[in-house]
């Protein structure tokens, strides 16, 4: 295996899959420049705030926070700019399609690094409501509690 050639996680959001329900995960790349990329190789990411969106037939990450890079010169990016996102025309088309017409909103999953490329983690998701919440946190614990009652026995 080649240095570089496995993935490496750099930030996942896990507010994420409480606040809403997924239905479809993918996977993009992101356009960077050179302070951003060294900035996430130093983990200095936040995706918690963060959302996709179509516009003018491609896709921008908002609100993704990637930190200055503390080497940086006076070029240095601004941190919660928006940041374009590479996917295939049809699969870009299809996005859409499901934000328009379902309700849907592209959440960002996780950050992480695949072959040098920094990409992220794209889930196609419907916003839960509090009562869901709540719901989905009785579930866990009644699984987990039947998953210790298995190993006791």
């Amino acid at each position: 295996m080649a240095k570089g050639s496995r993935d490496r996680t750099i930030t996942v959001n896990r507010r994420a899959r409480y606040d809403y329900e997924i239905a479809d995960t993918l996977e993009a790349g992101l356009v960077l420049t050179g302070t951003e990329i060294k900035s996430i190789r130093a983990n200095r990411v936040n995706l918690s705030d963060a959302y996709a969106r179509p516009a003018t037939g491609e896709l921008w990450l908002h609100n993704a926070h990637i930190a200055e890079y503390a080497a940086g010169n006076r070029d240095n990016h601004e941190p919660k700019r928006s940041r374009k996102l590479l996917l295939r025309r049809d699969q870009i088309t299809h996005l859409t399609k499901q934000v328009s017409e379902r309700g849907m909103t592209l959440i960002p999953l996780k950050l992480y690094l695949k072959g040098g490329y920094a990409k992220v983690e794209l889930a196609v998701a419907k916003g839960r409501k509090r009562y869901d919440k709540r719901r989905a946190i009785i579930d866990r614990d009644r699984e987990r509690e039947a998953r210790d009652a298995m190993r006791r026995h």
